[in-house]
């Protein structure tokens, strides 16, 4: 994988603007904050975002792959207020189950998600060395 930066831009904080990747694609779908049974533990941002991440790396392991394997990342929340104000608890969940900030990600807030009580959902595409 090579992360793309045009010259004289500033790196940017938590993703990058562009990757390059070979391999075999993995696409991931939607993934909330709920556990393998389909239950929330928690209603907290931060928490749910954290579940989210781990349910990605658990398809990722599945798959074959690792984290680092992620080449892009949408996130889609509820309210980005509350986003923002869980950016802290969000970025350590996010260092302790992916890791490196090298995929390119977009975050946008939506009027509402499928599952009621979910705050983020997070699609993930992979790049699996081949």
């Amino acid at each position: 994988m090579r992360v793309i930066l045009p010259p004289g831009w500033p790196r940017p904080k938590g993703y990058a603007n562009g990757v390059v990747a070979r391999g075999e694609m993995l696409f991931i779908a939607g993934m909330i904050g709920w556990d393998a049974e389909g239950r929330f533990h928690s209603d907290d941002f931060g928490a749910q975002a954290r579940q989210a991440l781990q349910n990605i790396a658990e398809v990722l392991r599945e798959a074959g792959g690792k984290p680092e394997d992620i080449v892009r990342m949408t996130w889609y929340v509820t309210d980005k207020r509350e986003y923002l104000a869980a950016s802290r608890e969000v970025g350590q969940a996010y260092r302790e189950i992916i890791g490196a900030y090298n995929a390119a990600m977009t975050a946008v807030e939506v009027r509402a998600l499928i599952e009621d009580r979910a705050k983020v959902e997070i699609e993930v595409t992979a790049v699996l060395p081949g």
